[in-house]
């Protein structure tokens, strides 16, 4: 083989890995917010002071212009407060083939001292989003690194697409709360977001293996693999027992419907 032509085979292979990664980073024009709870569901645990469902909706009424001044198509899977049940949720992100899904949470727990941000995945293809959105929250938030988890939940289990699920603080930490219910915060949240979305690395294509590979990269991130932890009762308990990784101690944390 002459050396021009090992050169031109190099070139070739070049632009084509080029074209493939900016394929990647291109193909998703479409972003599905899904602001979680809704309607009678309120999110959370029983006497949680502050509505889950209130805070998730305004974060993602404020993340939805941001995303359509970057150039992207944004679809709401609720724009009120109302319910929608979560096959309803994945249907709407799984009608577009281009999408990216992120579901936007807060967490709870019976110890008011649980606080933290926690970003979930389940396909490996959606671990590179997970990263890059939990970094740039965590980054513009003064709270806990909790990590990174593959979990899953149905709204992650069950999409065709590359999803994720953000958890933006603990309701019922004192502090946390104070800071969710200030319009400046959730403003903030909401950039911190869109801004994980449009620093995200390329996402590779669904492959059968996506689903079941325990190799991902969640970057310098902190990760738990979730997927085999059991719940305690049925699904349709609203708590669940968690071990937190600090403490010998045992918290009741909210059952999301997520999980079912």
């Amino acid at each position: 083989m002459s050396a021009c032509f090992k050169r031109y085979v190099v070139c070739c292979f070049a632009v084509a890995t080029l074209t493939a990664t900016a394929s990647g980073q291109t193909r998703y024009t479409t972003i599905v917010v899904d602001p979680g709870h809704g309607g009678f569901d309120r999110g959370g645990i029983p006497g949680q002071q502050v509505p889950e469902k209130m805070m998730t909706l305004d974060v993602s009424l404020r993340l939805k212009p941001l995303l359509e001044k970057a150039g992207y198509k944004v679809v709401l899977t609720r724009d009120t407060d109302v319910f929608v049940p979560l096959g309803t949720r994945v249907a709407m992100a799984n009608s577009y083939p281009n999408a990216i899904f992120v579901c936007i949470h807060f967490n709870s727990a019976t110890r008011s001292g649980a606080n933290g941000i926690e970003t979930y995945f389940y396909s490996t293809e959606s671990a590179p989003l997970a990263a890059s959105i939990h970094s740039a929250v965590v980054g513009g938030a003064p709270s806990e690194n909790r990590g990174v988890r593959r979990r899953g939940y149905f709204v992650l289990r069950k999409t065709t697409v590359p999803a994720v699920l953000v958890e933006c603080g603990f309701l019922t930490n004192p502090t946390e709360a104070q800071y969710a219910q200030t319009n400046v915060y959730r403003q903030q949240l909401a950039q911190e977001i869109a801004r994980g979305i449009l620093n995200r690395p390329a996402l590779a294509a669904r492959t059968t293996y996506t689903n079941r590979s325990s190799r991902v990269d969640v970057g310098l991130q902190p990760f738990l693999d979730q997927r085999f932890v059991r719940e305690s009762g049925t699904h349709h308990r609203r708590h669940k027992t968690s071990t937190k990784k600090k403490s010998s101690s045992t918290e009741k944390k909210k059952v999301s419907s997520e999980e079912q």
